[in-house]
């Protein structure tokens, strides 16, 4: 990225306008085209930045930018506002001085904007802490509440200040914040009653609608619909790019960081629905006995709702809409107000009351924002005022605006002139004087005490007599006739015979922006800005907090009689003590330019452009500035700049700066009369001058260019070719190095084939040599086997020989035995047959059975009950015997592969079975559940750590119950914890125990025999545990819980056992009283799940569903 060091490098057109050559208004505007078609909006006169507003969202304003021109000379970047409240700010911390930045421009040309960004660069830029950045965010969250209140949408701007602010930004010897004040000028509050066509009421108005809560509607008695309100325009209810509702809410969030309470809050709303109410009431005409009008108002409903918003009796306000009362010393005289009086009246009371309450949350946030400290401190005031306005109907708010921009462009020239003679003075430059327009001439004709514009007006509203507009011209006419800057069609410089634009009811000022014309039609009325006594004096009596606040003159204890101070008086005061204040501090200024009437971007109109630089005098004051010395710098950054245009002193001066441009100076040939040595810096007349300087500084920089580019291009040169000539070398070292390794390789190569070849030679000698002497020992071995074996088969034979003789031998005297035996046998054979062959056939049956039984029999599980069937009726004894022997073999094998913790889970169930088979309709789903015992695994869960620490026995079970509420009967969750020696009831959320009852003091459980989960545990009366009664609790584990509440009640030596009673009605204990349980079959309305309701104070009702 490149680095500028001067706002003349890639300058677009000119950045400082001091410079243009030639100055004229033609090139000045053609100048600004061009910056701000390339994006550059921001233009110097001088230390004077011009602002043009381009309509969009531009890549300048980022957190980066910031720290770009942090801590820069003011002409050391591109201009920028940055640039210039970095100047601002620097100075205030550095040097102590007080600064001003004055912001001026037409509406729509970026004053608001401008003085945001200047406060969020002093906030970003000055230090951080927690007090320091709650004192900046509430300095800059008071910009969203003031421009709610005080900012409309015009044809010119979708965001206008429509008032005139000035704030003071209070900082501490470090240069951080501190806090601030705020002042108001001149609220435009008579677009509270009315609107030109196209434009729109304040934004509160817009924002409170769209955006409030309908609660909050309600309780101001609101409705969104904008037509429902005649103080607020139809035509352009809706802008777009603003949301009214988002509006809304951040000004209620801006409001809450300034400081601003909720009731505080609530009670602004309430003044500003006040208003649209104010706006609504209607009046009409009635006759009376004296023939005189007497207005009275229509529908009273709008005026009700007011007065129960602002707390005013009904009747009060409608008299004083009717009647007004003149007090004029010691008589009082009450007379009849007309319609046309009545509407006066009413929309002097609106006005009125939105620009005091406006002003109320001026004084609010300058309490909210003022700097704690009573030290002394550093100050940097931020004016947001109006700029100049010529307009087609110019009336007097026109008027005091332009007399306020006619003072600041008068103190504008002479702080600009101070400021140029300060420097030349401080750099002993030769002052010489400059001629320039005084406009100290047209103020004097506006602001003279005896024979000013704003004198004359006062005088002719305190006049007695019929006082009109007319009567003020007259006057007018007669006193200021002769007056250069004044016309009229009756004044000397009227040249009323061929001058036809100026109308009999107008006067025109010559300003210094140029010519002006005000119609006099309501000039009178406006300064007056009367309020009826009567109207101060009801709202006096609101019972509304803020109401007397508002309207401390309605006090009926202190009446004033004197007239209060004109509009014109006030406004005049306000802006002497503002030109005072700026007298005081270093100012800074903004020219703000809006580039077209259409709001859009990209779109430059030379007209509009040129009638703004006209009326705001900048080309005055380029005239000012360049009347001495067009262009200033200090001697080092001079020298940097332009040391390549001397061979003295390039590349480097060794002196003192202001030697070396001197020498400078002289080499180049520069005029004597065309510059001036000042202490510090050289002083340049003529803008050609110094940029023939740059002209000639381009074409060094271009010579210096090419010789950079030639020495770098040899030495690049170079160094490529020492580094070719080094990678030659290293190439070749590597090939001969790879060559002589290739040589090596091969002759080892060589070598070891040689190698291989002669160890195989000798290798295969050896072999034949072993496998010689191998095949003689295997010729012995093999001769020495066949002579033993031929020996032993001749053993063999011999032996076998001997055996069959011994053989035959015992076979004959087997058979003569048999025959011997066979003979003695045959006497005896015929008695014993029938019972042998009937022993032999039993035992072939029942060798027959058994052997059937083994593939018959039935599996090992004990409770399968096939058995084979009986074959024959004379093993009938046998076979039952042997199917109770097989079935107790193969329970006691069962019963061994049993654990200690499953045999007693069998045991729970078995006495479960004991307990409730057959007696309650919920056992035969349980049966299949098996007892887990412990469902909350309490020892895991870090949230029971407590509770589990609380139980010191071993916990047997730990469930979600509920609690049943005697009350209502509707259930709470508890935790239960059952041990061998108590049960527990804890909180499920905390885990806190809520009872701890030991099982001794248990006496029965009583359930029902239905399929509900509900149980109650009684508790033994006198016992300690049984103070708040029995306990009656429902869990879907019933069966479970009960069980082991009687096994472990049984398995203790010292307690006496738990009954279990098992009804549809039982009596629970709840404290003094006794309650009935009743359970009963309920519908298909009831659910899946049992409900307890409470019939009266001794019955509870447990609907049961009905089971399906």
């Amino acid at each position: 990225m490149e680095v500028k060091t001067s706002l003349l490098d890639n300058m677009i057109g000119v950045g400082d306008m001091v410079l243009l050559e030639p100055l004229n208004e033609d090139s000045f505007i053609e100048n600004l085209r061009k910056r701000f078609d390339h994006n550059e909006i921001y233009t110097y006169i001088g230390s004077v930045v011009i602002s043009m507003n381009p309509y969009r969202s531009l890549p300048i304003f980022t957190p980066e930018k910031v720290e770009e021109y942090r801590n820069r000379n003011f002409y050391e970047l591109s201009p920028h506002i940055y640039a210039l409240a970095d100047e601002a700010y620097r100075s205030l911390r550095d040097q102590d001085k007080d600064q001003c930045i004055l912001i001026t421009g037409e509406s729509g040309a970026g004053k608001t904007e401008a003085s945001k960004l200047v406060m969020s660069y002093v906030a970003a830029v000055c230090g951080k802490g927690q007090e320091v950045n709650k004192v900046k965010e509430q300095l800059l969250q008071s910009n969203p509440v003031l421009e709610a209140f005080g900012n409309a949408k015009t044809v010119r701007n979708d965001n206008s200040s429509r008032f005139g602010k000035y704030m003071d930004i209070e900082f501490d010897f470090k240069g951080d914040p501190l806090g601030g004040v705020i002042s108001n000028y001149l609220l435009e509050k008579s677009r509270v009653c009315k609107q030109p066509r196209g434009e729109r009421n304040f934004h509160i108005f817009y924002q409170l609608l769209s955006g409030a809560s309908g609660d909050t509607l309600t309780k101001l008695k609101l409705d969104r619909d904008f037509s429902k309100y005649n103080y607020l325009s139809l035509d352009s209810a809706t802008v777009n790019g603003l949301d009214d509702a988002a509006s809304f809410r951040t000004v209620r969030n801006a409001m809450q960081i300034v400081g601003f309470m909720e009731d505080e809050v609530q009670l602004v709303l309430e003044l500003v629905a006040a208003v649209l109410k104010l706006g609504n009431i209607e009046f009409k005409p009635e006759s009376r006995v004296n023939g005189f009008d007497e207005s009275r108002v229509k529908d009273k409903n709008d005026l009700k709702e007011m007065c129960e918003l602002l707390g005013i009796e009904q009747s009060v306000l409608e008299r004083a809409f009717s009647y007004r009362t003149v007090e004029a010393k010691m008589e009082k005289v009450s007379t009849t107000l007309n319609v046309a009086q009545a509407y006066y009246a009413r929309d002097a009371l609106a006005k009125n009351l939105y620009s005091r309450l406006f002003s109320w949350l001026v004084t609010r946030i300058n309490e909210s924002i003022k700097a704690q400290a009573k030290t002394r401190h550093k100050v940097m005031g931020v004016l947001d005022i109006y700029g100049f306005e010529i307009f087609e109907d110019n009336s007097f708010e026109q008027f005091i605006i332009n007399y306020c921009n006619e003072k600041l462009q008068q103190i504008f020239i002479e702080l600009t002139l101070r400021e140029e003679q300060e420097e030349y003075v401080r750099e002993g430059i030769e002052w010489t004087n400059i001629e320039y327009f005084n406009n100290a001439v047209i103020c004097d004709l506006i602001e003279n005490n005896q024979n000013g514009i704003l004198a004359m007006l006062d005088e002719e509203c305190l006049r007695p007599g019929t006082v009109t507009d007319d009567t003020f011209l007259d006057k007018l006419n007669t006193i200021c006739a002769e007056h250069q800057h004044f016309e009229s069609r009756l004044s000397k410089n009227s040249k009323f015979l061929t001058d036809h634009s100026l109308p009999h009811s107008c006067f025109r000022i010559q300003h210094y922006a140029g010519k002006v014309l005000y119609r006099v039609e309501g000039f009178v009325d406006k300064n007056n800005d009367l309020l009826y006594r009567d109207l101060s004096q009801a709202m006096y009596k609101a019972t509304h907090s803020l109401m007397r606040q508002l309207f401390p003159e309605g006090n009926p204890a202190k009446v004033n009689l004197k007239r209060p101070p004109t509009a014109g008086f006030q406004f005049k005061a306000s802006v002497g003590g503002l030109m005072k204040n700026l007298q005081t501090k270093n100012p800074n200024y903004i020219r703000c330019i809006k580039p077209n009437d259409k709001k859009a971007a990209h779109i430059f109109t030379d007209s509009l452009v040129c009638h703004q630089v006209r009326y705001l005098g900048l080309m005055e004051n380029v005239r000012v500035r360049r009347a001495g010395y067009a262009f200033r710098q200090p001697y080092e950054p001079c020298l940097e700049r332009y040391k390549m245009l001397c061979k003295q002193t390039w590349p480097h001066w060794r002196g003192p700066a202001r030697d070396g441009v001197e020498v400078l100076l002289t080499d180049c040939s520069v005029p004597a009369e065309e510059f001036a040595y000042g202490r510090s810096k050289i002083f340049i007349r003529n803008p050609r001058t110094l940029f023939t300087l740059e002209e000639r500084r381009r074409a060094c920089l271009e010579d210096l260019a090419t010789l950079i580019q030639k020495i770098y291009r040899g030495w690049k040169c170079r160094t490529h070719f020492l580094l070719l000539k080094k990678s030659q070398v290293v190439v070749a070292a590597w090939y001969r190095r790879y060559a002589q390794q290739k040589k090596y390789e091969k002759i080892k190569s060589a070598t070891l084939v040689m190698q291989s070849f002669t160890r195989g030679w000798k290798a295969r000698k050896i072999l034949r040599q072993l496998k010689y002497e191998k095949r003689c020992k295997e010729a012995v071995t093999t001769i020495a086997a066949y002579w033993h074996g031929t020996q032993a088969r001749r053993e063999l034979r011999c032996l076998k020989e001997e055996a069959r003789r011994k053989h035959a031998v015992a076979v004959i005297w087997a058979y003569w035995r048999g025959l011997q035996v066979r003979r003695e046998y045959r006497k005896f054979f015929r008695a014993n047959a029938g019972k042998k062959i009937y022993c032999f056939i039993i035992q072939r049956i029942m060798q027959k059975y058994f052997l059937g039984l083994k593939t018959t029999v039935p599996s090992l599980s004990p409770i399968d009950n096939t058995w084979s069937a009986q074959p024959y009726s004379f093993l009938e004894g046998a076979h039952t015997e042997l199917r109770r022997i097989f079935h107790l073999w193969r329970c006691k094998k069962h019963r061994g592969q049993f654990t200690e913790e499953k045999k007693a889970v069998y045991e729970e169930k078995l006495e479960a079975s004991e307990i409730f088979k057959d007696k309650k309709a919920l056992y035969p789903s349980s049966v299949s559940q098996p007892f887990k015992g412990d469902y909350l695994e309490i020892h895991k869960n870090p949230k029971y750590q407590k509770l589990n620490s609380a139980v010191e026995e071993k916990v047997l079970l730990a469930d979600v119950v509920n609690k049943i509420n005697r009350a209502n009967g509707k259930g709470s969750p508890r935790l239960f914890l059952l041990t061998k020696s108590n049960f527990v009831l804890a909180d499920q959320k905390t885990g806190q125990v809520k009872a701890s009852v030991p099982l001794p003091d248990l006496t029965s459980v009583s359930v029902s025999t239905q399929s509900d989960g509900f149980f109650a545990l009684k508790l033994k009366e006198g016992s300690a545990s049984a103070a708040k009664g029995d306990f009656l609790l429902s869990s879907e584990h019933l069966i479970e819980i009960i069980t082991k509440l009687h096994r472990t009640g049984t398995t203790a030596a010292d307690k006496d056992q738990i009954n279990i009673d098992i009804s549809d009605e039982f009596l629970v204990q709840f404290k003094q009283d006794k309650v009935c349980v009743k359970f009963i079959q309920g519908g298909p309305k009831n659910g899946t799940s049992a409900a307890c309701k409470r019939k009266n104070n001794r019955l509870l009702e447990v609907s049961v569903p009905s089971s399906p």
